[in-house]
């Protein structure tokens, strides 16, 4: 038997961090929601595919880059807005259930919609990032993989600004934190909930180009929104530090598992195994990592 390679090790735990960061920027958008309103917003993954489509096609039909991200950043903007008044408003204090509905629902409107704008062929997206092995000490890294946790970082970067140091931002805490205490102060919690539902569309603009530039702009991209739950389940569904940390054990445990323990399974075990390991940390640890401790009167 051949002995270990430390080196390939690492590389292919390198490679998986970096596509768990990828897994974050998607849980980020669910946490943002569930944190503010309690909705589990399952049509993230449909507001990903429609922010990837709209720059893809209007870039097809001659629009500039930059051009293009600025309108698809105002659309996605809009969108949020527009979901969180039309959707999430009317149904504030309905059970938790409804409101999941409602976005599961909100998910085949929303790509009924962008079938009806933008057709449904396949898209190539193209930002301008080769994707080129990188070697650092004798370890290979994509370049693409690279980009793409350098834009993550600065995305989590923002947010923690945002939130920090504006008054938007400063009143989604102290709705996450409390929200009738923060009811009890006089925010306005349909101001704060329309500013995380933008917020929501931008992660998901963001997500949706990095996506669609790896898998290609398809409507089956709406689907990566399955990757973020077994994330969410690992971190905590209320923790952004959670779905950071959660995207990169995610990423880290399919290359790990699919290198070392596929061949002893046949192979093919990457697109499954983090569900597994969701499940058996469910049965020791349900709020996840970072998560809120619920406290029960006995």
């Amino acid at each position: 038997m051949d002995g270990f390679d430390f080196s390939f090790f690492v590389e292919v735990l390198i490679g998986g961090l970096l596509s768990g960061v990828m897994y974050s920027l998607v849980a980020i958008g669910f946490v943002l929601i569930y944190k503010t309103s309690g909705v589990l917003n399952f049509a993230q993954g449909a507001q990903l595919l429609f922010a990837a489509l709209t720059f893809v096609s209007l870039t097809e039909r001659g629009l500039p880059i930059a051009a293009a991200l600025l309108i698809t950043f105002v659309v996605m903007l809009l969108l949020g807005l527009l979901i969180e008044r039309t959707v999430l408003r009317p149904l504030v204090n309905q059970p938790p259930i409804t409101l999941f509905m409602a976005t599961l629902g909100l998910s085949y409107v929303i790509e009924g919609v962008a079938q009806l704008l933008w057709g449904t062929q396949v898209h190539e997206l193209k930002l301008g990032i080769a994707d080129e092995p990188l070697e650092f000490a004798g370890v290979l890294v994509s370049s693409f993989d690279l980009f793409a946790a350098g834009t993550a970082a600065v995305m989590v970067g923002l947010l923690s600004a945002f939130f920090r140091y504006t008054h938007i931002g400063l009143g989604f805490r102290a709705v996450a934190d409390d929200t009738f205490a923060a009811l009890a102060v006089g925010l306005r919690l349909p101001r704060i909930w329309a500013a995380v539902w933008a917020a929501a569309g931008v992660i998901a603009l963001v997500a949706g180009l990095l996506w669609g530039a790896r898998l290609g702009v398809q409507f089956s991209l709406s689907l990566v929104v399955l990757k973020a739950l077994p994330v969410l389940v690992l971190g905590g569904f209320d923790s952004i530090l959670g779905a950071i940390v959660g995207g990169l054990i995610v990423g880290a445990l399919e290359k790990l598992a699919e290198v070392y323990l596929g061949p002893f399974v046949g192979g093919g075990i990457e697109g499954w195994f983090a569900y597994v390991a969701a499940l058996a940390f469910l049965l020791v640890k349900p709020g996840g990592l970072f998560g809120q401790r619920l406290v029960e009167r006995a």
